[in-house]
């Protein structure tokens, strides 16, 4: 079954009870850290709704990952709201959740389209915290967009929970200290990527890279250059791409003329789906043999909803991933299970990450007793959890980034559905993929900021 996104405004609030309960009279004053609920901030909630804002891109070559971000958002919410069955709300550990909303208000949302372009994701985050009171942002499936969106939020005392953002950037030189990143970096992916490839097709291998032309494609390009040269590999060439060009074949043509016997795609969404079926259906890249070696095409970053668009056109192809709902996890079944019922097929990683990203929020405001951004900050800062299909899993406070286990993909040859298209290779330890947050720069800035309540 299709959610009709065409239908949500960004307005659109989820519908809500007209008798809120007892419990939303409480008196401030029984509320664990009550002092701050009486500091002036951003949006803070004072009737019985709190507003989340959803941005995600509606348009644009990651549409089709910002349309599963909203069905998990909207999963989300109604799990926090005590509807459906609960989903991960009941698996999280340690946790502070309830069930009845976040701090006794009910969960209501407005959405907007970032159309994958930062311009115009500023905007709508603005419009949402301005005109419809958003506490706070999540969504995304362009780091260009996060990392903007990231410091807007910063400035208005707004939280941001980033979604689909892979950029080393996000949580290093651009990190804020009102945002934070479930998702993986480009940097995890090569250091967990990078030994399977040597396993796989040598250690004596010639790279082109096609990069898409921004902030995840260019750390993605890094990271992965760096994990493979050091293990051997040699990079022929590097090739910058514009973000939704559709048509790649003036990029492909030189590669099987460059010496190169492996095409490294840093693209991700509808531009990897149109690069790969190129590279393999117009370009036969796949039948090539280069200097006796077999030709591969490697993709860092995939997902199930990039291999439907791709097709036969992924079978063997490579990669990473965040998470996949194949993991033989309790909680990874209990969201398949809850995601298939609501919308008719599985959640993809865009979806895990955003679904978790709102609930993650709403605990760190039930642990702090307060919407107040400072202290919901601190309860998420070297937060270590469970439950949400990842594994034991930290929120390392020095900056905002995730660090969990990490999955290396392939394409699967012989898929028995139309959502059985990646197995997993490889399940890569946390530990494996941690690094010291000093390599990658930046500053988290301050915990108080004037914001928009000055």
């Amino acid at each position: 079954m299709a959610i009709d996104t065409s239908a949500w405004s960004r307005r659109r609030l989820l519908k809500t009870s007209a008798a809120l309960g007892a419990g939303l009279a409480t008196p401030h004053f029984f509320v664990r850290n009550a002092w701050s609920q009486d500091q002036a901030f951003c949006n803070n909630p004072t009737g019985g709704n709190v507003v989340l804002g959803f941005n995600v891109p509606q348009s644009g070559p990651y549409a089709d990952e910002g349309a599963d971000e909203l069905r998990a958002f909207q999963l989300a919410v109604q799990h926090l709201n005590g509807e459906g069955d609960g989903g991960l709300v009941k698996t999280l550990q340690p946790s502070s959740l309830k069930g009845n909303g976040i701090l006794g208000k009910k969960v209501a949302f407005v959405t907007g389209d970032t159309q994958t372009k930062s311009d115009a994701a500023r905007a709508s985050a603005k419009r949402m915290i301005e005109a419809d009171k958003a506490i706070m942002i999540s969504g995304g499936s362009s780091s260009g967009v996060a990392v903007a969106v990231q410091s807007l939020c910063q400035d208005m005392g707004v939280m941001f929970m980033a979604g689909l953002t892979h950029s080393n950037d996000t949580t290093g030189k651009d990190k804020r200290r009102y945002g934070f990143r479930h998702f993986f970096n480009a940097y995890m992916s090569g250091q967990a990527l990078g030994p399977v490839l040597a396993e796989e097709y040598g250690k004596d291998r010639k790279a082109y890279h096609l990069t898409a032309d921004y902030t995840w494609g260019w750390t993605q390009e890094e990271s992965i250059k760096n994990a493979t040269e050091a293990l051997g590999w040699e990079t022929v060439e590097a090739v910058r791409t514009p973000l939704g060009a559709g048509d790649f074949s003036q990029y492909l043509t030189p590669v099987l003329n460059s010496g190169a016997d492996v095409l490294i795609l840093n693209h991700y969404g509808g531009d990897m789906v149109n690069s790969l079926r190129q590279a393999v259906t117009q370009f036969d890249m796949k039948s090539k043999q280069v200097g006796g070696k077999q030709f591969e095409i490697v993709v860092p970053l995939f997902s199930e909803l990039m291999a439907q668009g791709a097709g036969e056109a992924v079978k063997g192809i490579l990669g990473t991933a965040n998470w996949d709902w194949k993991l033989d996890n309790e909680p990874s079944k209990i969201l398949a299970k809850s995601f298939g019922e609501a919308y008719g097929s599985p959640p993809s990683q865009a979806a895990q990450t955003c679904y978790v990203q709102t609930l993650l929020y709403a605990n760190a405001a039930e642990k702090a007793g307060t919407f107040y951004p400072p202290e919901l900050i601190k309860a998420l800062e070297d937060f270590e959890f469970d439950g949400m299909g990842n594994g034991p899993t930290l929120y390392r406070g020095s900056d905002h980034q995730c660090f969990k286990d990490v999955l290396v993909v392939r394409g699967k040859e012989n898929p028995t559905n139309q959502f059985d298209l990646m197995e997993i290779v490889k399940i890569v330890p946390r530990d494996q993929v941690t690094y010291d947050a000093s390599i990658f720069g930046g500053d988290l800035g301050p915990y108080e900021v004037k914001g928009c309540a000055a």
